[in-house]
């Protein structure tokens, strides 16, 4: 990786790192675009993660064709940063390790705790982020 591309992910990690608030697209067993949103984190390598139901229509949707979408990044309009739009695959994982690491305050009010038999965590490995800064609309690209 180029020093070049090491700063890039750098920004984007940091951008990815904190919980915060994004548009998830599923595709429907139809073949359609299905968007909702979630709460999303990321890691270190960007892996990113987000809680849900086990019996939500994106876990079927998910096992069914594991490519997501996301966008996040933008939490005000009037304070323009930059944002993210992330091609990935997803997993649905029910394992005890995983679900505690990913458990935060948000989760309090939907599940009982991590070890709720409902609960469960998306985790997505991007392939390819695009981070786009404005008021410069080209993107920068990683590929994963």
């Amino acid at each position: 990786m180029t020093d070049g591309m090491k700063v890039l992910k750098k920004k984007m990690v940091d951008g990815l790192l904190p919980l915060q608030l994004a548009g998830l697209a599923t595709v429907t067993a139809d073949g359609l675009p299905w968007t909702r949103y979630v709460m999303i984190r990321g890691d270190e390598d960007l892996t990113l993660r987000c809680g849900t139901f086990l019996c939500a229509r994106k876990v079927e949707q998910i096992k069914a064709n594991p490519e997501v979408h996301l966008t996040c990044g933008v939490t005000d309009p009037m304070d323009m940063k930059s944002y993210y739009q992330i091609q990935g695959r997803a997993e649905v994982v029910t394992d005890a390790a995983e679900k505690q690491a990913f458990w935060n305050p948000t989760l309090e009010p939907i599940f009982s705790g991590p070890d709720d038999p409902n609960y469960a965590v998306l985790v997505i490995k991007p392939y390819r982020i695009e981070r786009v800064t404005p008021p410069q609309m080209q993107p920068d690209v990683l590929e994963l």
